[in-house]
């Protein structure tokens, strides 16, 4: 299944266009509550429970869940933040038809409770959630009381995850789809486990709404993996070409093993005539150039069978780095930007955008990013608005890696165990998207698989992972890859 996420506008789209098909808003609000209080009695026995209710929609959905508790023996609390009176619409229906007491929100209200329903503010916050809620909640942590959250923990954005004063639920019940702040970080630390709840709104509907943001699954990109065809050949295949710097070897290394391993018929790394035998002691497989005179490099780019490049891992921040990176841009070929070759543009990105033409992508980390771009905001806007102006698709790597094209469209990853955080794990990413590039995947499908492949391997061998060791686990997932298809 494909999965697609909802920003809060697109969210509201798809609730407007229900409405206008036939369904009443009260009706969606029922379903909504009716969702989360089967989700609480499938996690919990009956215990007492507060619902802590805001003054908007979500404060709707919680009076749902009261009324639907309450009616299956739950002893139930409510508290409201504000006054009733102020409720409108939908919400304002629900309200009225709990008939218990309406408590203040803070932190008495929770005294006794083994359980907290968050329905105070939900995905389209964007201020400082107001003290009352934060020592409420954070009442309930201190004493250990478990936190479910309608659709966000108060406080978490649902377009980019942020946190405006959240505190941590066990469980976020949301509707219809995921919204990129359940996977964004600190927000996903925040969800806790995610559960996506059908409210009735039909798929077609929901794809009406211009959809272009999704999580990363093999379901966006596995018809589109390069093929082996009985009659293919290693030229057929696809020549790597990387470019190996000098004394740093090992990042270019593995990234020539990791296109290798991706798929590429053939990988050459071009490098300096003083690190030829090191290279070359290190690499079977792996074709070795010597760059000998200052022109080797430009007549290699000339050779039409070389179909993809890769600069960066151990390039060096210098001239020379830049001005490969440029002469390899200039070519016009799949190309991956990486490491140094990010950083050495770093007092003048717009001549690098400008070298940008044909297939290429950027994959920096945060620091890289900094060094190119200067937008603030959540990590999504910050990938997306990069793509754009660069003309590149965009890996903003990370324990959520955020990979992005220039016309807007958007993945979140959420596979990548914390085993990444391990040095060179990034160049060996690199390489992945090299080997499926040079095979002829475009760029934004090869991006979101190679990230996910990388993801995969990691998990795969678990505690004790070093980057020298993913090349030869991503065989075993495009195996399992295959097997699914």
């Amino acid at each position: 299944m494909i999965c697609s996420l909802l920003s809060v506008a697109q969210t509201r789209e798809a609730d407007r266009l229900a409405m206008e098909a036939g369904t009443p808003g009260a009706h969606l609000m029922q379903r909504s509550g009716e969702s989360v209080a089967r989700e609480v009695a499938r996690r919990w026995t009956p215990r007492p429970v507060t619902v802590l209710c805001g003054p908007g929609n979500n404060g709707g959905d919680g009076f749902v869940v009261a009324i639907v508790l309450a009616e299956a023996g739950w002893p139930v609390r409510v508290a409201l933040l504000g006054d009733i009176q102020a409720l409108r619409g939908d919400a304002q229906y629900h309200a009225k038809r709990w008939h218990g007491p309406v408590e203040p929100l803070g932190p008495a209200c929770i005294e006794e409770a083994e359980l907290v329903i968050d329905a105070v503010f939900g995905a389209g916050l964007s201020r400082r959630v107001d003290m009352r809620v934060i020592d409420t909640l954070s009442f309930a942590r201190r004493r250990a009381v478990p936190i479910l959250a309608v659709d966000m923990p108060s406080g978490v954005t649902g377009d980019g995850g942020e946190n405006w004063g959240a505190t941590a639920a066990v469980c976020s019940v949301t509707f219809m789809r995921k919204k990129p702040g359940h996977l964004l970080l600190p927000g996903r630390d925040l969800c806790g486990e995610v559960v996506v709840a059908d409210i009735g709104i039909p798929h077609a509907l929901i794809s009406s709404v211009a959809l272009d943001t999704w999580e990363n699954a093999p379901a966006l990109w596995r018809g589109k993996l390069p093929q082996l065809q009985a009659t293919a050949n290693k030229y057929s295949r696809g020549h790597a070409l990387l470019y190996g710097g000098y004394p740093m070897t090992g990042a270019a290394r593995m990234a020539a093993r990791a296109a290798a391993r991706m798929g590429a018929g053939l990988t050459t790394i071009a490098v300096p005539q003083q690190a030829f035998a090191i290279y070359a002691s290190a690499l079977t497989s792996i074709m070795v150039q010597p760059l000998i005179k200052e022109r080797d490099f430009a007549r290699l780019l000339q050779d039409r069978r070389y179909s993809g490049f890769l600069i960066g891992p151990g390039a060096g921040v210098n001239e020379a780095t830049r001005a490969r990176a440029l002469a390899i841009l200039a070519t016009g070929k799949p190309t991956v930007i990486d490491a140094d070759a990010i950083s050495v543009f770093a007092s003048r990105p717009a001549e690098l955008f400008e070298a940008i033409l044909g297939p290429c992508v950027l994959t920096p980390h945060e620091g890289e990013f900094k060094r190119l771009f200067e937008p603030t905001g959540d990590k999504l806007s910050r990938a997306r608005w990069a793509a754009r102006s660069s003309g590149a698709v965009v890996v903003l790597k990370g324990a959520d890696t955020v990979i992005a094209a220039p016309d807007g469209r958007a993945i979140i990853n959420f596979n990548a165990p914390p085993t990444l955080a391990t040095a060179g794990s990034g160049d060996v990413l690199g390489g992945l998207i090299l080997g499926l590039l040079t095979q002829g995947m475009d760029a934004f499908p090869a991006a979101a698989a190679a990230v996910w492949v990388h993801g995969a391997a990691a998990a795969d061998f678990g505690p004790g992972l070093l980057a020298e060791d993913l090349p030869d686990l991503a065989p075993s997932v495009l195996r399992r890859l295959e097997d699914r298809a």
